[in-house]
Protein backbone atom coordinates (compact mmCIF):
# COMPACT_ATOMS: atom_id res chain seq x y z
CA UNK A 1 0.00 0.00 0.00
CA UNK A 2 1.32 3.57 -0.74
CA UNK A 3 2.88 4.80 2.60
CA UNK A 4 1.22 8.07 2.20
CA UNK A 5 -1.98 6.48 2.56
CA UNK A 6 -1.46 3.79 4.61
CA UNK A 7 -3.26 4.02 8.22
CA UNK A 8 -0.83 5.56 11.03
CA UNK A 9 -1.38 3.94 14.66
CA UNK A 10 -1.02 6.53 17.36
CA UNK A 11 -1.00 6.44 21.00
CA UNK A 12 -3.44 8.55 22.73
CA UNK A 13 -3.00 8.15 26.25
CA UNK A 14 -1.51 5.81 28.52
CA UNK A 15 -2.04 4.86 32.50
CA UNK A 16 -0.32 2.53 34.94
CA UNK A 17 -2.60 0.43 37.26
CA UNK A 18 -1.60 -1.31 40.62
CA UNK A 19 -3.40 -4.81 38.70
CA UNK A 20 -2.87 -7.32 36.52
CA UNK A 21 -5.42 -5.68 33.49
CA UNK A 22 -7.02 -9.06 31.22
CA UNK A 23 -10.03 -7.24 29.46
CA UNK A 24 -10.49 -3.32 28.54
CA UNK A 25 -14.06 -2.61 27.13
CA UNK A 26 -15.39 0.43 25.92
CA UNK A 27 -18.93 1.45 27.27
CA UNK A 28 -21.11 1.85 24.56
CA UNK A 29 -21.49 5.29 23.11
CA UNK A 30 -19.54 6.72 25.68
CA UNK A 31 -15.86 8.03 25.80
CA UNK A 32 -15.58 5.79 28.80
CA UNK A 33 -14.18 2.21 28.99
CA UNK A 34 -13.63 -0.44 31.62
CA UNK A 35 -10.59 -1.99 32.91
CA UNK A 36 -10.54 -5.00 34.98
CA UNK A 37 -8.28 -7.77 36.36
CA UNK A 38 -6.84 -9.68 39.39
CA UNK A 39 -5.24 -7.43 42.48
CA UNK A 40 -2.24 -8.87 44.23
CA UNK A 41 -4.22 -10.19 47.07
CA UNK A 42 -6.55 -12.85 43.91
CA UNK A 43 -9.52 -10.15 44.43
CA UNK A 44 -10.83 -8.85 41.26
CA UNK A 45 -10.51 -4.82 40.33
CA UNK A 46 -12.92 -2.93 38.16
CA UNK A 47 -11.71 0.57 37.10
CA UNK A 48 -13.83 2.84 34.62
CA UNK A 49 -11.57 5.51 33.02
CA UNK A 50 -12.67 8.37 30.41
CA UNK A 51 -11.12 10.40 28.17
CA UNK A 52 -10.28 14.06 29.25
CA UNK A 53 -8.11 16.47 27.34
CA UNK A 54 -5.48 13.99 26.31
CA UNK A 55 -5.44 11.92 29.85
CA UNK A 56 -7.16 9.50 31.15
CA UNK A 57 -9.43 10.46 34.59
CA UNK A 58 -10.31 7.45 36.42
CA UNK A 59 -14.20 8.12 36.98
CA UNK A 60 -15.08 4.62 39.01
CA UNK A 61 -13.26 1.95 40.96
CA UNK A 62 -15.02 -1.49 42.52
CA UNK A 63 -13.15 -4.31 44.61
CA UNK A 64 -14.65 -7.68 43.87
CA UNK A 65 -14.72 -10.55 45.64
CA UNK A 66 -12.26 -13.24 43.16
CA UNK A 67 -10.25 -11.71 40.26
CA UNK A 68 -11.79 -10.80 37.08
CA UNK A 69 -10.80 -12.20 33.83
CA UNK A 70 -13.20 -11.40 31.25
CA UNK A 71 -15.86 -9.07 29.99
CA UNK A 72 -18.45 -8.52 27.26
CA UNK A 73 -21.42 -6.05 26.68
CA UNK A 74 -22.15 -7.78 23.81
CA UNK A 75 -26.07 -8.79 25.68
CA UNK A 76 -26.69 -5.65 26.93
CA UNK A 77 -29.17 -2.81 25.62
CA UNK A 78 -27.73 0.76 25.04
CA UNK A 79 -29.51 2.08 27.87
CA UNK A 80 -28.82 -0.03 30.33
CA UNK A 81 -24.94 -0.66 29.74
CA UNK A 82 -24.69 -3.77 31.90
CA UNK A 83 -21.65 -5.39 31.47
CA UNK A 84 -21.14 -9.56 31.58
CA UNK A 85 -18.15 -10.66 33.85
CA UNK A 86 -16.32 -14.12 34.23
CA UNK A 87 -13.91 -14.63 37.76
CA UNK A 88 -11.37 -17.03 38.65
CA UNK A 89 -14.16 -18.55 40.96
CA UNK A 90 -15.94 -19.35 38.26
CA UNK A 91 -18.90 -17.23 38.45
CA UNK A 92 -20.90 -14.86 35.97
CA UNK A 93 -21.63 -11.37 37.27
CA UNK A 94 -23.69 -8.89 35.23
CA UNK A 95 -23.04 -5.46 36.18
CA UNK A 96 -24.90 -1.86 36.19
CA UNK A 97 -22.13 0.29 35.63
CA UNK A 98 -24.28 3.26 37.36
CA UNK A 99 -24.21 1.33 40.76
CA UNK A 100 -21.34 -1.28 40.67
CA UNK A 101 -21.28 -2.16 44.66
CA UNK A 102 -23.31 -5.24 43.88
CA UNK A 103 -23.53 -7.41 40.48
CA UNK A 104 -27.40 -7.27 39.24
CA UNK A 105 -27.37 -10.74 38.11
CA UNK A 106 -24.69 -13.59 39.47
CA UNK A 107 -24.58 -17.57 38.77
CA UNK A 108 -21.72 -19.91 39.63
CA UNK A 109 -21.12 -20.60 35.94
CA UNK A 110 -17.90 -23.19 36.29
CA UNK A 111 -16.31 -25.11 38.41
CA UNK A 112 -12.89 -23.26 37.88
CA UNK A 113 -12.00 -20.08 36.20
CA UNK A 114 -14.18 -18.63 33.75
CA UNK A 115 -11.74 -18.22 30.78
CA UNK A 116 -13.73 -16.28 28.24
CA UNK A 117 -16.95 -14.45 27.27
CA UNK A 118 -19.12 -13.61 24.25
CA UNK A 119 -22.34 -11.65 24.17
CA UNK A 120 -24.79 -11.35 21.09
CA UNK A 121 -28.73 -9.61 20.44
CA UNK A 122 -27.80 -6.57 22.42
CA UNK A 123 -26.54 -3.34 21.37
CA UNK A 124 -29.05 -3.78 18.14
CA UNK A 125 -26.46 -6.44 16.92
CA UNK A 126 -27.68 -10.21 16.30
CA UNK A 127 -31.13 -11.39 16.10
CA UNK A 128 -33.28 -13.48 18.90
CA UNK A 129 -32.76 -12.86 22.92
CA UNK A 130 -29.40 -11.80 24.35
CA UNK A 131 -27.69 -14.22 25.47
CA UNK A 132 -24.05 -14.63 27.07
CA UNK A 133 -21.68 -17.92 26.53
CA UNK A 134 -18.48 -18.44 29.07
CA UNK A 135 -15.82 -21.06 28.44
CA UNK A 136 -13.99 -22.44 30.85
CA UNK A 137 -10.95 -23.98 32.88
CA UNK A 138 -13.75 -27.29 33.61
CA UNK A 139 -13.54 -27.51 29.62
CA UNK A 140 -17.17 -26.61 29.61
CA UNK A 141 -18.87 -24.12 27.76
CA UNK A 142 -22.36 -22.74 28.79
CA UNK A 143 -24.63 -20.37 27.14
CA UNK A 144 -26.96 -18.51 29.10
CA UNK A 145 -30.33 -16.54 28.95
CA UNK A 146 -29.49 -13.37 31.32
CA UNK A 147 -33.12 -13.86 32.52
CA UNK A 148 -32.37 -17.22 34.39
CA UNK A 149 -30.00 -18.81 36.41
CA UNK A 150 -29.90 -21.94 34.57
CA UNK A 151 -27.69 -22.26 31.07
CA UNK A 152 -29.99 -22.56 27.88
CA UNK A 153 -27.14 -25.21 26.94
CA UNK A 154 -24.05 -26.84 28.24
CA UNK A 155 -21.16 -28.51 26.46
CA UNK A 156 -19.12 -30.89 28.39
CA UNK A 157 -16.39 -33.63 28.58
CA UNK A 158 -17.79 -36.87 28.68
CA UNK A 159 -17.35 -38.86 31.79
CA UNK A 160 -14.10 -40.10 32.74
CA UNK A 161 -12.74 -37.84 29.38
CA UNK A 162 -9.84 -35.66 30.36
CA UNK A 163 -11.23 -32.34 30.26
CA UNK A 164 -9.19 -30.10 28.04
CA UNK A 165 -9.80 -26.11 29.13
CA UNK A 166 -12.08 -23.89 26.51
CA UNK A 167 -9.82 -20.58 25.85
CA UNK A 168 -11.99 -18.77 23.59
CA UNK A 169 -15.84 -18.46 22.98
CA UNK A 170 -17.43 -16.21 20.07
CA UNK A 171 -21.24 -15.94 19.28
CA UNK A 172 -22.12 -15.71 15.34
CA UNK A 173 -24.55 -16.11 12.29
CA UNK A 174 -27.29 -14.40 13.91
CA UNK A 175 -28.58 -12.86 11.35
CA UNK A 176 -32.29 -13.84 12.23
CA UNK A 177 -34.45 -14.57 15.06
CA UNK A 178 -33.52 -18.26 15.23
CA UNK A 179 -30.48 -18.50 13.71
CA UNK A 180 -26.98 -18.42 16.41
CA UNK A 181 -23.50 -20.55 16.11
CA UNK A 182 -21.18 -20.96 18.92
CA UNK A 183 -17.46 -21.25 18.05
CA UNK A 184 -15.11 -22.99 20.68
CA UNK A 185 -11.73 -23.05 21.01
CA UNK A 186 -9.34 -25.32 23.43
CA UNK A 187 -5.91 -25.76 24.97
CA UNK A 188 -5.84 -28.72 22.86
CA UNK A 189 -6.53 -26.87 19.28
CA UNK A 190 -9.86 -28.58 19.26
CA UNK A 191 -11.91 -25.54 17.09
CA UNK A 192 -15.75 -26.44 17.34
CA UNK A 193 -18.63 -25.03 15.92
CA UNK A 194 -22.29 -25.64 17.80
CA UNK A 195 -25.76 -24.83 16.38
CA UNK A 196 -27.53 -23.81 19.07
CA UNK A 197 -30.83 -23.82 16.97
CA UNK A 198 -30.41 -27.34 16.24
CA UNK A 199 -28.61 -28.11 19.60
CA UNK A 200 -25.86 -30.08 17.78
CA UNK A 201 -22.25 -30.15 17.02
CA UNK A 202 -22.03 -28.77 13.16
CA UNK A 203 -17.92 -28.84 12.64
CA UNK A 204 -14.85 -29.38 13.73
CA UNK A 205 -11.40 -29.59 13.63
CA UNK A 206 -7.82 -28.99 15.20
CA UNK A 207 -5.30 -26.33 14.20
CA UNK A 208 -2.34 -27.96 16.20
CA UNK A 209 -1.55 -24.96 18.57
CA UNK A 210 -3.52 -23.52 21.64
CA UNK A 211 -6.60 -21.17 20.59
CA UNK A 212 -6.19 -17.94 22.50
CA UNK A 213 -9.16 -16.24 20.30
CA UNK A 214 -11.73 -16.31 18.37
CA UNK A 215 -14.01 -13.73 16.07
CA UNK A 216 -16.38 -13.70 14.30
CA UNK A 217 -16.11 -10.75 11.15
CA UNK A 218 -19.84 -10.19 12.21
CA UNK A 219 -22.25 -11.70 14.53
CA UNK A 220 -25.41 -10.30 12.60
CA UNK A 221 -24.57 -11.70 9.24
CA UNK A 222 -24.57 -15.22 7.81
CA UNK A 223 -21.18 -16.50 8.49
CA UNK A 224 -18.25 -14.76 6.66
CA UNK A 225 -15.01 -15.23 8.34
CA UNK A 226 -13.59 -16.87 11.51
CA UNK A 227 -10.87 -15.40 12.94
CA UNK A 228 -8.79 -17.75 15.05
CA UNK A 229 -5.52 -16.76 16.86
CA UNK A 230 -3.25 -19.70 18.77
CA UNK A 231 -0.03 -20.19 20.28
CA UNK A 232 3.26 -20.08 18.39
CA UNK A 233 2.90 -16.66 16.52
CA UNK A 234 0.00 -18.00 13.88
CA UNK A 235 -3.34 -16.98 13.16
CA UNK A 236 -5.73 -18.43 10.69
CA UNK A 237 -8.60 -16.82 9.01
CA UNK A 238 -11.14 -19.47 7.73
CA UNK A 239 -13.76 -18.60 5.15
CA UNK A 240 -17.75 -19.86 6.73
CA UNK A 241 -19.59 -19.20 3.52
CA UNK A 242 -18.53 -22.64 1.65
CA UNK A 243 -18.04 -26.52 3.88
CA UNK A 244 -16.58 -29.34 1.38
CA UNK A 245 -17.76 -32.68 3.21
CA UNK A 246 -14.37 -33.97 3.51
CA UNK A 247 -11.82 -30.78 4.09
CA UNK A 248 -14.54 -28.66 5.76
CA UNK A 249 -13.85 -24.79 5.12
CA UNK A 250 -10.53 -23.06 3.92
CA UNK A 251 -8.58 -21.63 6.00
CA UNK A 252 -5.31 -18.99 5.58
CA UNK A 253 -2.84 -19.51 7.97
CA UNK A 254 -0.10 -16.17 8.76
CA UNK A 255 2.49 -16.18 11.25
CA UNK A 256 2.83 -12.88 13.17
CA UNK A 257 4.61 -11.52 16.43
CA UNK A 258 7.33 -13.85 17.01
CA UNK A 259 5.17 -14.86 19.74
CA UNK A 260 1.24 -15.91 21.06
CA UNK A 261 -1.01 -14.28 19.15
CA UNK A 262 -3.64 -12.99 21.69
CA UNK A 263 -6.09 -11.32 20.28
CA UNK A 264 -7.97 -10.75 17.28
CA UNK A 265 -10.07 -7.77 16.59
CA UNK A 266 -12.21 -6.77 13.21
CA UNK A 267 -12.81 -3.21 12.64
CA UNK A 268 -16.77 -2.29 13.50
CA UNK A 269 -17.21 -0.55 10.69
CA UNK A 270 -14.90 -2.52 7.76
CA UNK A 271 -15.26 -6.10 8.66
CA UNK A 272 -12.19 -6.80 6.33
CA UNK A 273 -9.89 -4.91 8.64
CA UNK A 274 -8.56 -6.33 11.76
CA UNK A 275 -6.25 -6.09 14.27
CA UNK A 276 -3.94 -8.80 15.53
CA UNK A 277 -2.06 -8.28 19.03
CA UNK A 278 1.21 -10.36 20.11
CA UNK A 279 3.31 -11.76 23.28
CA UNK A 280 5.85 -9.27 21.95
CA UNK A 281 4.03 -6.43 22.61
CA UNK A 282 2.78 -4.96 18.76
CA UNK A 283 -0.17 -4.17 17.29
CA UNK A 284 -0.58 -5.11 13.68
CA UNK A 285 -3.13 -4.30 10.95
CA UNK A 286 -4.18 -6.02 8.41
CA UNK A 287 -6.91 -5.94 5.30
CA UNK A 288 -8.34 -9.11 4.20
CA UNK A 289 -8.69 -8.85 0.19
CA UNK A 290 -11.40 -11.37 -1.26
CA UNK A 291 -10.43 -14.08 -4.30
CA UNK A 292 -11.86 -12.98 -7.66
CA UNK A 293 -14.28 -15.72 -7.03
CA UNK A 294 -14.82 -17.53 -3.84
CA UNK A 295 -15.73 -20.52 -4.35
CA UNK A 296 -14.41 -23.58 -6.82
CA UNK A 297 -15.58 -26.98 -7.64
CA UNK A 298 -12.87 -30.11 -6.57
CA UNK A 299 -13.65 -31.84 -9.73
CA UNK A 300 -15.97 -34.21 -7.50
CA UNK A 301 -19.53 -31.96 -7.81
CA UNK A 302 -18.31 -30.65 -4.48
CA UNK A 303 -17.34 -26.83 -3.51
CA UNK A 304 -14.67 -25.97 -1.96
CA UNK A 305 -13.85 -22.20 -0.63
CA UNK A 306 -11.01 -20.38 -2.38
CA UNK A 307 -9.16 -18.14 -0.16
CA UNK A 308 -7.90 -14.89 -0.48
CA UNK A 309 -4.91 -13.31 1.34
CA UNK A 310 -3.62 -10.81 3.89
CA UNK A 311 -1.89 -7.21 3.70
CA UNK A 312 -0.03 -6.30 6.38
CA UNK A 313 -0.98 -2.40 6.41
CA UNK A 314 1.05 -1.26 9.50
CA UNK A 315 2.73 -2.26 12.63
CA UNK A 316 3.61 -0.74 16.32
CA UNK A 317 5.23 -1.83 19.17
CA UNK A 318 3.44 -0.75 22.42
CA UNK A 319 5.15 -2.91 24.94
CA UNK A 320 7.61 -5.02 26.19
CA UNK A 321 4.97 -7.28 27.72
CA UNK A 322 1.86 -9.20 25.64
CA UNK A 323 -0.81 -7.25 24.86
CA UNK A 324 -3.53 -9.01 26.16
CA UNK A 325 -6.49 -7.46 25.75
CA UNK A 326 -8.20 -5.00 22.50
CA UNK A 327 -11.30 -3.26 21.85
CA UNK A 328 -12.46 -0.89 18.99
CA UNK A 329 -15.20 1.83 19.31
CA UNK A 330 -18.25 1.34 17.88
CA UNK A 331 -18.70 4.88 17.80
CA UNK A 332 -15.44 6.55 16.33
CA UNK A 333 -13.63 4.99 13.83
CA UNK A 334 -10.16 4.11 14.84
CA UNK A 335 -10.39 4.79 18.20
CA UNK A 336 -9.19 1.59 20.51
CA UNK A 337 -8.15 0.69 23.97
CA UNK A 338 -5.31 -2.17 25.15
CA UNK A 339 -4.37 -3.50 27.98
CA UNK A 340 -0.78 -5.62 28.82
CA UNK A 341 0.92 -7.37 31.22
CA UNK A 342 3.04 -4.67 31.88
CA UNK A 343 0.39 -3.20 33.93
CA UNK A 344 -0.61 -0.55 31.59
CA UNK A 345 -3.82 0.48 30.00
CA UNK A 346 -3.91 2.58 26.40
CA UNK A 347 -5.81 4.38 24.54
CA UNK A 348 -4.61 4.61 20.69
CA UNK A 349 -6.19 6.31 17.77
CA UNK A 350 -5.88 4.09 13.70
CA UNK A 351 -5.53 6.86 11.10
CA UNK A 352 -7.00 6.76 7.26
CA UNK A 353 -9.22 3.28 8.22
CA UNK A 354 -11.43 5.13 4.90
CA UNK A 355 -8.94 4.43 2.82
CA UNK A 356 -7.76 1.08 3.16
Amino acid sequence: MDATNAPQIVEYASQSVNFTPFATKWIPCSPRFVCLGTNPRNTGAMVVYELNKGKLKETAKVTTPAGLKCATFGASFFEKRQMATGDYKGKLNIWDLNNMKKAVFSVQAHSGIVHCIDGVGGLNIGGGAPEIVTGGHDGCVRVWDPRQTRPVCSIEPAKGEHARECWAVAFGNSFNDSERMVATGYDNGDLKMLDLRAQKLVWECNVNNGIVDLQFDRKDIEMNKLAVTTLESRFRIFDMRTYHPSEGYSCLTQKAHKSTVWVAAHLPQNRDVLTTLGGNGTLNLWKYRYPAKRREDDGKGNPKGVMGSLDLLNSKRFSEQPIVSFDWSMDKPGLCTMCSLDQQVRVAIVTKLNKV
